[in-house]
């Protein structure tokens, strides 16, 4: 059993230190659910209540308490939300309310989401009163969380008998990372993009050995042994362009399973809003038995966009090739900040590998 993490040795309250987390993004959704009359929620849905624009009144008011929890609840700590949601769902005698709360730290941002859920419901009851003062406000739950450690955790995931989840339907969090570059191979350039890629996946909950880099005509080599570990993820750099040496794409071809073309589009199209010769880029994603294959252009700078992109699909990607059940959504209203900074991505920036 976990111990209680907001408790000293002597079991006085503490606020925990997080100091020491890595700054990632994170992602809670939060549930919850107003029971009442088919008469109050057909007056909702048609704004006939004599207290107008309920749904917004109650968005606006769950929006604002994600944003000052941490004066609510005591030992919540100050996050900086990157964006708050609120939606709101109709049964035949209740409204639901779904809360997406996201933000860039060291600590995840589930107080606020379930605190937004809790006052858009006391806000809709208040609204609702007048018709119907019966009215019952519960289910409050954290749905799914992202970021951190933990990777992705959901609700549904969770075991009966006890409460620390496992990864995604048993899902390998083991992810390799290859880097085709002939000048660092040979160690006349250092490899500046592997580190990153391998960093990157640490903090989203995978477990990434030190990137391995080879020379561009080692690279199907290295990629078909990559592949037949059985990782979750492999993750190339290099070797994507048209140069002759370029044989990343072609080497990415001989092992995969079905193409991934959506991904490997997303990833030029973000390159392209940098740098226009991005299009130039024949970078592959696809599929390998379980294993999930995507590479990433050459450059510090690519590499930040592409994992950008990656950052809000790989989470699903993996639990559906691991045999997930298709019930992840892409996140809206949660924000689109990318977990590279622009700033950072231009002090990314540079020449691809060779």
């Amino acid at each position: 059993m976990s111990e209680l993490t907001h408790l000293d040795d002597d079991g006085r309250a503490r606020m925990v230190d997080v100091g020491g987390k890595l700054v990632t993004r994170r992602i809670a959704i939060a549930a919850g659910r107003l029971d009442t009359t088919a008469e109050v929620v057909g007056l909702v849905r048609s704004d006939g209540l004599k207290k107008a624009d309920v749904l917004p009144t109650a968005r606006i008011a769950g929006i604002s308490a994600a944003k000052r929890t941490s004066e609510l609840i005591p030992l919540a700590h100050i996050v900086p939300l990157d964006a708050v949601s609120i939606d709101f769902g109709f049964e035949e005698s209740a409204v639901t309310i779904r809360a997406t709360a996201s933000t860039t730290g060291r600590t995840g941002v589930e107080m606020e989401a379930l605190t937004a859920v809790a006052v858009a419901g006391l806000t809709l009851h208040d609204m609702v009163k007048a018709v119907d003062p019966a009215a019952q406000l519960g289910g409050i739950r954290l749905v799914e969380k992202r970021g951190g450690k933990r990777g992705v955790w959901r609700a549904d995931a969770e075991p009966s008998s006890e409460r620390e989840a496992p990864a995604p339907h048993g899902a390998s969090r083991r992810a390799i990372v290859l880097v085709a570059s002939t000048r660092a191979a040979a160690g006349t350039a250092d490899d500046t993009t592997g580190p990153v890629m391998a960093g990157w996946l640490g903090s989203r909950g995978f477990d990434a050995a030190e990137p391995l880099v080879v020379a561009d005509a080692d690279i199907a080599e290295a990629l078909r042994a990559a592949v037949d570990e059985q990782p979750a993820v492999v993750l190339t750099t290099g070797g994507t362009g048209v140069s002759p040496t370029d044989r990343t794409p072609e080497a990415t071809h001989a092992v995969i399973d079905r193409e991934l073309p959506g991904v490997a589009e997303a990833i030029r199209t973000a390159g392209r809003a940098a740098t226009p010769t991005a299009a130039l880029s024949r970078a592959l994603a696809g599929v390998a038995g379980r294993t999930i294959v995507v590479n990433l252009p050459g450059s510090r700078g690519g590499v930040a966009d592409g994992l950008a992109v990656l950052d809000e699909l790989l989470p699903h990607l993996v639990d559906q090739v691991a045999g997930g059940d298709h019930t992840g959504r892409p996140i809206t209203g949660a924000g689109g900040d990318e977990p590279v900074g622009e700033a950072e991505r231009m002090e990314h920036g540079g020449a691809p590998h060779a």
